[in-house]
């Protein structure tokens, strides 16, 4: 088990492509997560305050700052992008791994361990700054700032089954006092005459009274 210079057990980054760990010679004294939600103003006549409809769900962020300080480690200090370089290879894209389809390459996903404390992500930016030198100039004090982004485990993601349409592209539509069913069709498959096809995936029998709020599924 790696530990700090405090000798507390050490947090880490861990490469998932190579099985690479970082551990930090300082634990953080913090950190912070982020999260946001994307959601679409939907017109609301004679109110005060628009409907909104939920679009779709943000990925965490995890930001920290890491130290690195090799100058009190021994007489001859090493240079400290020695600990850090690894770090920065994250940032890189792994030509060894490339998606089956489009034969692209991408940095490799990343995990964040502490305690009981794991976080899976890719680095999303990262910048450092060195703050002492030797007398040649060799850098052995730094400071390291992440932001990680969430990304799904492709080991936990579920399989969807052949020909299932994914949630991402399902669409909704709440409706307000002044929607009809042919201009909502018009406006999100592009033919006002899909309003029957509409009607009939939301038990409608007159597609001409429709309550306003009323949530409609959007038939593909």
């Amino acid at each position: 088990m790696a530990t700090t210079r405090g000798g507390l057990e050490a947090a880490v980054l861990v490469n998932r492509s190579t099985g690479e760990e970082v551990p930090f010679m300082f634990n953080p004294h913090e950190y912070s997560l982020d999260k946001s939600n994307e959601w679409t103003p939907k017109p609301a006549k004679g109110k005060n305050v628009p409907l909104i409809e939920f679009e779709k769900g943000g990925a965490q962020s995890l930001k920290l700052q890491l130290f690195f300080d090799t100058y009190t480690q021994s007489d001859q200090p090493v240079d400290v992008r020695s600990y850090t370089d690894l770090i920065w290879k994250m940032m890189m894209v792994d030509e060894t791994k490339k998606h089956q389809e489009s034969g692209k390459s991408s940095p490799p996903k990343v995990e964040f361990r502490w305690g009981t404390v794991t976080f899976l992500g890719v680095i999303k930016s990262l910048s450092q700054k060195f703050t002492m030198f030797t007398d040649k100039g060799v850098p052995v004090r730094t400071t390291v700032d992440i932001t990680l982004q969430q990304v799904v485990d492709d080991e936990e993601q579920p399989a969807q089954p052949i020909n299932a349409q994914p949630a991402s592209e399902q669409q909704s539509v709440t409706t307000s006092l002044s929607d009809r069913l042919d201009t909502i069709a018009a406006e999100t498959t592009g033919d006002p005459s899909d309003y029957r096809k509409i009607a009939e995936a939301n038990d409608i029998d007159n597609p001409k009274k429709v309550p306003p709020g009323t949530n409609l599924t959007i038939p593909s």
